[in-house]
């Protein structure tokens, strides 16, 4: 197991370019020893590349790769002892589940006994015992990216297991049961987890600690909590949650906010600051509710579409063209007409040119984007 820090780290792919494109902007992250982690963002947003960055697949254009506080930068791949699972399933098609399990052991030289004993325990975590002596190349999908997984589990060496989108060819009935399994793994081994997906639900129900991702930087850093109820900015409020937080646009007059619709109040111990070029309401479409009021904090619009999802309806009502989703119990009832909204006040995240203004009682006032100090910090 270990503690892996990236270092001032940064890379491109053009490294002889005038003006390279980087692919990874500088950054500094530390993954702490036995923590689940997921990069999560959509693709070519860099996930890969800074996964393959730690496992010695790629070497950064710049900073630093550290392991217990010991610089990796240059070593290969085979000195880092990493368990890396791709996309799809790398195995060995002539041999067994158990000859697939086993190999990594042989290579190290194990003695026979250990090595069974080993290959035993992982294959009941994964449900493979009894496939143990099947050709690995006829069993289904789901069972080979299994065996993948298992490969690097049964290392009793590894240092931490990195998973590159490990479930795209896996039955979606499957995809919880596995993420179930690999939180297991994690009690079981203590094994340092980094998951690279752009399926927020994947990373939301997988890892401790959240890194969101955009055109090669970290966005923000957070637990699934975290990025629910106080996203850093607008972007992390769109990617995170189904549906997505609701952006309004809003204007700061006579100490409250204008929006389509109606005014609301500015959040307690929020201060706008001057010279802001946008203003925007952010808040989750659970906490909007209909109401009765007529009080200057609702909002007027109608109903303009009800979609059922069984155990939740979302309902999305439009405000002199601007469109408020709202997520509701399956039996609540919807209005024909003319509709008035509530959006409780301490449930609004106000952003200023995208970026979510502070309240006194924040530890942080997050008042600039989130970068990266010039320390690496602890996630989680």
């Amino acid at each position: 197991m270990a503690t892996i820090e990236l270092s001032r780290i940064a890379h491109t792919y053009e490294p002889d370019s005038d003006e390279p494109v980087y692919a990874l902007k500088e950054l500094n992250l530390v993954w702490n020893d036995g923590g689940t982690y997921a990069l999560l963002g959509p693709s070519g947003c860099g996930k890969t590349t800074m996964l393959n960055i730690i496992s010695g697949l790629i070497r950064p254009s710049r900073g630093n790769v550290l392991f217990d506080g010991v610089d990796f930068t240059d070593l290969p791949t085979s000195k880092r002892n990493i368990a890396q699972v791709f996309q799809f399933p790398v195995i060995y098609t002539l041999m067994t589940v158990e000859e697939n399990l086993e190999f990594p052991l042989v290579c190290r030289r194990m003695p026979k006994k250990e090595r069974s004993r080993r290959v035993r325990e992982v294959a009941e975590l994964l449900n493979l015992r009894d496939k143990l002596k099947r050709p690995a190349r006829k069993l289904a999908p789901d069972d080979k990216q299994m065996i993948s997984l298992g490969r690097g589990l049964v290392r009793n060496d590894v240092s931490a297991l990195l998973m590159d989108e490990p479930l795209t060819v896996i039955d979606p009935q499957l995809k919880f049961e596995i993420r179930r399994k690999l939180k297991q793994i994690n009690e079981h081994y203590g094994l340092t987890m980094v998951y690279v997906t752009h399926d927020q639900n994947e990373a939301m129900t997988f890892a401790d600690t959240i890194v969101v991702m955009n055109d090669g930087e970290v966005i923000q850093a957070g637990t699934p909590q975290e990025l629910y109820n106080r996203p850093e900015t607008t972007y992390v409020g769109y990617f995170i949650g189904s549906p997505a937080m609701n952006l309004i646009d809003s204007r700061y007059v006579d100490g409250r906010l204008e929006t389509a619709g109606g005014s609301l109040p500015v959040p307690e111990g929020v201060s706008i600051p001057p010279d802001v070029q946008t203003l925007q309401v952010g808040i989750r479409p659970k906490y909007v509710r209909f109401t009765d009021a007529t009080t200057p904090e609702t909002l007027s619009g109608q109903v303009n579409m009800v979609q059922e999802l069984g155990n939740s309806r979302v309902v999305t009502v439009e405000i002199n063209g601007e469109k408020i989703r709202m997520k509701l119990s399956p039996d609540t009832t919807i209005p024909e007409r003319e509709v008035r909204l509530s959006l409780p006040e301490e449930h609004i995240c106000l952003y200023a040119d995208g970026v979510l203004l502070c309240r006194d009682e924040d530890n942080v006032c997050l008042s600039v984007p989130h970068q990266p100090g010039s320390e690496a910090e602890p996630m989680g």
